[in-house]
């Protein structure tokens, strides 16, 4: 008997000492797979207008109330996401699927979007709410602004934290969603704009394409290919795994365990979610799991799906040991070598030699041992321990020395259609009590294991038995016939007088009774909710939708510039509002007035040499709530970067209440959407016309696909080379990596919208900015001047020059679905 049949469908009641295991669903199959696994709570999407996994199956409503159900009399929660951002327009039906989900079942939303979030919390303050990955959290004073400004019950930490920075987090008393198995993005979350600028599917909105997973080229100056030999996926990294790391995220003070998967399959989700289940009920116990159990473990974690593992992040690492530089798709698991070819007469025959077992019918890859573009795969053709050989029929014959892998369970692919189409995927544990006392109607009292519900049911008046007497054991067996409840007996009491006689139909009615009022009892709670929400009528009137204090304001035309001679550039070209990065401002000697820039990661390591350029009074543009928050008790006057995405006037509005004295609205805005955004704001508001957007920020160095590190980021001399990524298409993606390791990407193309301010100004865009990150002074000077002579044709009622040659719009025309 292998882990997933210990497990699957056994009941199931979570130890509050250790976290919550969370699963994904895609739709009703993995749903019901994750229930049977054993999952605390399920995360899935209702509908696929506003979750990040819009290619998924999804949930209409008919079986995402059925879902509920089920999950509820298991003793499990759902959670819904909506965690994308949401345009003002889309706004009251986001709040609407908020409430017709609470009506339905739901236990708790994820939520990216912060005007989404002020929004619920205005409206329902009853309603549970978690802050998204998506929303960027990275340390302790971020949790604690969410805490404090949202009422957030819960905040889910960036995959990228180690376990010391989730135990400073842990402190802030609001539970911890930590990420901790399956696919890891290149990319911080909710920072990622790369398929959004190839192709105009962004991330943000859920309908991420994944170029990350593609062959790149790390080139020079002059294209000529640096990568190492093997190294042609540089933005792939491995899957995280975390099994092994169980007892130290407990320490850490992880309040809930993760897992990926929304578009993966039901036996996906049942092998992983069942492997972390007996992991997590086994630290529970305080036991050790035997080498050979933890070795099957592994063995269902590989064949479910993996680009082979890491837990680099949680060990404060992010080098080569977290990346899968040779392949993105699944890897499985190698369990021999292929040792003859030969023919049956009808077909191939490949000879394998095993060093791992295998089960009949488990999908079988043959890689060739030379040319690992060269494969085949077949099926097992019968179950075989390590140190057999089988004789696997496949579509051709491959030479001696391919490398065989398991890439797919046939018994979990036979579990988990069990699991989906069986009555009741899994049963909650009840404490039986019996009552049959002689002139007093017979009772019967279910309660859960957890202590939180019970019911009972009375019957007929117990009469003194005529012919045979009913024993205890009698009571026992036919009160404990409980096949079709959701429930399974643990426990049984039984207080009867000697003599007592029934009829067992007359039990069986009893027991049923006390079923169907423990089943009431259990889902009651979400009833009331729902009955509290549809009590308070949708709003008339979004947040930020009054006027706002745009127009009439001063044009100015900003620069973001790297060096002190960019700044002198800037400043003669006319610009009057410069900007620089934290790491820039502590080169050289800078004019008075620059406005520091910090970044879109702020972590607790990151607080040294971010937080001193937070001043009193002084003007700041922050990329992260955690620098919001800073900025704000220290009375700064802080500017929203456009990496903390703005869509909707509820988000204006609510980064305004909690200190922005500016707004940089973000890149994926289209011309329309600015328009009916910017009139809103009671802050200046800017936004970027000319440079190249940043595409992603990683905390792993690109630059190591040159195979050359030398890890001492303060000497490395890749890092003063504009070196590029070259993509599929033959794209260069100039690539940045700044001292402390992280890599920054950016847009093939420059970002030219100069010749649309006009209507940028109309709608009440104040603020136009030059990004001169990747411009020397000459070329910062004449961007500058470019927006300048813009600015002076719309004061002058003329049509700006049009856009420049090789230069796009960026999504001005084009929006992001």
């Amino acid at each position: 008997m292998g882990p997933l049949d210990v497990v699957v469908g056994s009941p199931h009641v979570r130890d509050s000492r250790m976290p919550e295991l969370l699963a994904p669903a895609g739709g009703p199959e993995p749903f019901r797979a994750a229930l049977a696994a054993g999952a605390d709570a399920i995360y899935c999407g209702l509908g696929s207008d506003f979750n990040a996994r819009r290619g998924a199956r999804n949930f209409d409503e008919g079986s995402f109330s059925e879902a509920c159900r089920e999950a509820h009399l298991a003793g499990a929660r759902v959670y819904v996401t909506e965690n994308v951002v949401i345009r003002t327009s889309e706004m009251p039906r986001a709040l609407a699927l908020v409430r017709r989900a609470t009506e339905l079942g739901a236990d708790a939303f994820i939520i990216q979007d912060w005007g989404l979030l002020a929004e619920v919390r205005r409206l329902w303050p009853q309603v549970e709410v978690h802050v998204s990955t998506q929303a960027n959290v990275h340390d302790a004073r971020g949790v604690a602004w969410c805490r404090d400004e949202f009422g957030a019950h819960r905040v889910t930490l960036s995959r990228e934290l180690s376990l010391p920075e989730i135990e400073l987090c842990s402190r802030e008393g609001v539970e911890l969603e930590v990420f901790g198995h399956g696919a890891l993005c290149f990319c911080y979350s909710g920072v990622c704009l790369y398929s959004s600028f190839f192709g105009g599917r962004s991330a943000n909105r859920g309908l991420c394409a994944q170029p990350c997973r593609l062959p790149h080229e790390l080139v020079d100056e002059h294209g000529e290919t640096i990568c190492a030999p093997g190294r042609d996926r540089p933005l792939c990294p491995k899957d995280a795994c975390t099994i092994d790391d169980l007892a130290e995220l407990v320490g850490a003070g992880a309040g809930a365990l993760k897992v990926e998967g929304r578009m993966k399959a039901p036996e996906y989700v049942l092998s992983v979610a069942s492997s972390y289940r007996l992991a997590l009920d086994a630290l529970a116990r305080g036991r050790r799991m035997p080498k050979g159990e933890d070795a099957d473990l592994h063995r269902v974690l590989k064949r479910a799906f993996n680009r082979d593992f890491t837990d680099a992040y949680l060990r404060g690492t992010s080098g080569d040991e977290m990346m899968s530089y040779g392949r993105s798709n699944n890897r499985g698991e190698t369990v021999g070598r292929v040792v003859a070819s030969h023919s049956d007469g009808r077909r191939a025959v490949a000879d394998i030699a095993l060093e791992a077992p295998v089960g009949k019918g488990d999908l079988l890859e043959l890689r060739h041992p030379t040319d690992p573009d060269d494969f085949i795969t077949c099926l097992a053709p019968d179950d075989a321990e390590a140190g057999e050989t089988i004789g696997a029929p496949c579509p051709r014959r491959m030479p001696a020395g391919s490398v065989v892998r398991a890439l797919r369970s046939q018994h979990a692919l036979d579990v988990a259609g069990r699991a989906s189409s069986c009555e009741i995927p899994r049963r909650r544990e009840v404490d039986v009590s019996v009552k049959a006392l002689l002139g007093e109607p017979l009772q019967v009292t279910l309660s859960t294991t957890d202590g939180l519900f019970s019911a009972s049911a009375t019957g007929a008046v117990v009469e003194r038995a005529r012919t045979k007497a009913v024993s205890r054991e009698d009571l026992v067996e036919h009160v404990g016939r409980m096949g079709q409840t959701p429930f399974a007996p643990r426990d049984f009491s039984v207080e009867m007088d000697d003599g007592t006689g029934m009829a067992f139909s007359a039990v069986h009615k009893v027991r049923s009774d006390a079923a169907d009022s423990l089943a009431e009892a259990i889902l009651e709670p979400n009833t009331l909710l729902a009955s509290t929400l549809a009590e308070v009528p949708m709003p008339d009137e979004l947040l930020g939708t009054g006027e706002g204090k745009a127009a009439g304001r001063d044009v100015e035309v900003c620069a973001l510039v790297s060096s002190p001679e960019a700044a002198a550039a800037a400043f003669s070209a006319g610009a009057t509002r410069l900007y620089a990065t934290a790491d820039d401002l502590g080169e050289g000697e800078w004019p008075e007035g620059v406005v520091p820039v910090l970044d879109e990661v702020c972590r607790a390591a990151d607080h040294g040499r971010l937080d001193r350029l937070v001043e009193e009074g002084a003007p700041v543009a922050v990329g992260n709530v955690s620098e919001l928050a800073l900025a704000t008790a220290d009375g700064a006057r802080p500017e929203i970067r456009g990496c903390i995405p703005i869509h909707n006037t509820s988000a204006l509005a609510a980064l305004e209440a909690r200190g922005a004295a500016g707004v940089w609205l973000s890149c994926e805005l289209t011309l329309e959407e600015i328009s009916e955004l910017a009139p809103h704001a009671s802050v200046p508001v800017g936004l970027v016309v000319s440079g190249r957007p940043r595409l992603m920020t990683s905390e792993h160095c690109v630059l190591q696909a040159a195979g050359a590190c030398i890890h001492d980021c303060s000497h490395c001399q890749l890092r003063a080379r504009r070196l590029s990524l070259r993509n599929i298409d033959g794209k260069m993606l100039p690539v940045r990596t700044d001292v402390h390791g992280r890599s920054r990407i950016y847009d093939a193309h420059p970002l030219d919208a100069t010749s649309q301010v006009p209507q940028l100004v109309s709608a009440g865009v104040s603020r136009l900015a030059v990004d001169g990150t990747l411009l020397g002074p000459e070329e910062v000077e004449a961007a500058v001047a470019r927006v300048v002579r813009a600015v002076t044709a719309a004061r002058d009622g003329r049509k700006p020059a049009p856009r420049a040659q090789g230069a796009t719009s960026g999504h001005l025309f084009m929006g992001i679905g």
